[in-house]
């Protein structure tokens, strides 16, 4: 019964997600030898357009155009996934600001935490690093307690 309450629409899509994620990361690891960590992408995207020296590291400029493919096959299966299970359509109640303060908030904790959810959680925890455990926790404790914050002000989109 917990499972019908935690998974309304059953489990098939998690696990197929899920299973699209590990398989890609897993093969992306084993084919070059770097952690898919989105946050790294991001960085390796920008060093087409900056010259700032943290951008144009040789790692960053030598893998930048399958991390392109790489960024560019998120966006598109967020697209596939709008087009194939909600009608094309993808919308939210949420502000425009507020998804921008949201955006610039997570940008800095990426940067603080010296990388995203995707390397730490998905290749760093895999990988059993202490360092991406501890910064997993960090993450899920602040998502928790800013979730009861926002609920407990009343705040809504």
């Amino acid at each position: 019964m917990i499972g019908v309450e935690l998974f309304p629409n059953g489990i098939a899509r998690y696990l197929i997600g899920g299973l699209f994620i590990g398989g890609g990361i897993a093969s992306i690891y084993l084919a070059t030898g770097i952690i898919a960590g989105a946050s790294t992408f991001l960085e390796s995207t920008l060093s087409y357009v900056s010259n700032v020296p943290r951008f144009n590291r040789l790692r960053y400029v030598g893998s930048r155009d399958w991390r392109i493919v790489f960024t560019a096959g998120i966006v598109l299966g967020a697209g596939v996934y709008a087009v194939v299970w909600q009608g094309g359509a993808w919308t939210t109640e949420v502000q425009w600001w507020r998804l921008l303060a949201g955006g610039v908030l997570v940008g800095v904790g990426t940067r603080l935490g010296k990388g995203c959810t995707s390397g730490h959680g998905v290749c760093g925890v895999g990988s059993l690093s202490q360092t991406s455990i501890v910064n997993v926790a960090t993450f899920i404790s602040v998502a928790i307690g800013t979730a009861q914050l926002v609920q407990a002000l009343g705040v809504s989109p």
